[in-house]
């Protein structure tokens, strides 16, 4: 890894509890919820954190979040008013999962820790009692929730009842196309590539980029929600598209007129697009 690029993943990582703040405006519902309680996961690479946000009943279904920041910066706060507005909306206990960043680490811990600890909530999580579980994540987190079902489905023993990608980041193989700007910048998604996914060998692999998969048949319906002027956008059409061709139930919402932070930048749209979701994921948990 170049040391510039190690300094500046690691600034990223650092700072981020500091530099990432959007979503206030999107506080619809849950701010009234009590803090959420913080457990440990066993996975394959060690235990993960994860931060438990309760309805105000306790319920069994779960959906399980991953949040954002190009595999550098390790911050699920950045996504509170979500996990709480899912929490209060859709009446499910929400596991927002602090899986390790790059510079510390790289593929696939980030993608293995997500499903371990999503296996671990199908499987009752614990004190948690748990039942049926959806997955779903923002940006990269959304990726992670791409991998999360592929690896789910390859391993035959279990599988969501629902994966929500916002805005996902599905392929890390194609370098991104110089001409072509936007919230994200070119030099931020090669950056991601070179400290998380430093092998170029492993970033055509499934789990890494799931819309190159050899199949998705056999995956869980999906919900993709894509923006305009994203970047990303091609990602999640191409998703879609697949998906379908897999017979695939899909709900595919963009929004338009806006680039990567979709939902913030038109807030009154993202009430409806929230809303349907949360619906969604209610609707898969009973």
């Amino acid at each position: 890894m170049r040391l510039t690029d190690r300094l500046i993943a690691t600034f990223m990582h650092a700072a981020a509890t500091w530099t990432v703040c959007y979503g206030d405006n999107l506080r619809f519902a849950g701010d009234d919820l009590p803090a959420p309680r913080r457990v440990r996961v066993p996975s394959r690479h060690g235990s993960v954190p994860v931060w438990v946000y309760q309805p105000s009943s306790p319920a069994r279904t779960a959906h399980v979040h991953f949040h954002g920041g190009a595999w550098l910066m390790r911050f699920p706060g950045m996504d509170d008013w979500w996990c709480r507005y899912l929490a209060a909306t859709a009446k499910v206990t929400v596991l927002n999962v602090d899986f390790r960043t790059g510079p510390y680490v790289t593929y696939p811990v980030a993608q293995h820790q997500c499903h371990d600890v999503a296996e671990w909530a199908a499987s009752g999580g614990g004190d948690l009692h748990l039942g049926p579980i959806s997955v779903g994540g923002f940006s990269s987190g959304g990726g992670l929730a791409a991998s999360v079902c592929l690896q789910a489905r390859d391993a035959g023993r279990w599988l969501p009842t629902l994966q929500v990608l916002g805005v996902p980041a599905l392929d890390l193989a194609t370098d991104p196309v110089v001409e072509e700007r936007g919230r994200l910048s070119v030099e931020l998604r090669r950056l991601v590539r070179r400290v998380y996914f430093p092998d170029p060998a492993t970033r055509t692999h499934p789990y890494a980029s799931p819309v190159l998969a050899p199949s998705l048949a056999g995956l869980p319906p999906a919900i993709v929600l894509t923006a305009e002027h994203d970047v990303l956008r091609h990602d999640g059409r191409r998703y879609v598209a697949r998906l379908r061709e897999a017979g695939v139930p899909v709900i595919h919402d963009e929004t338009p007129g806006v680039d990567h932070y979709f939902l913030t930048e038109n807030p009154v749209r993202a009430r409806a697009t929230m809303a349907m979701v949360a619906a969604k994921i209610a609707e898969t948990a009973r």
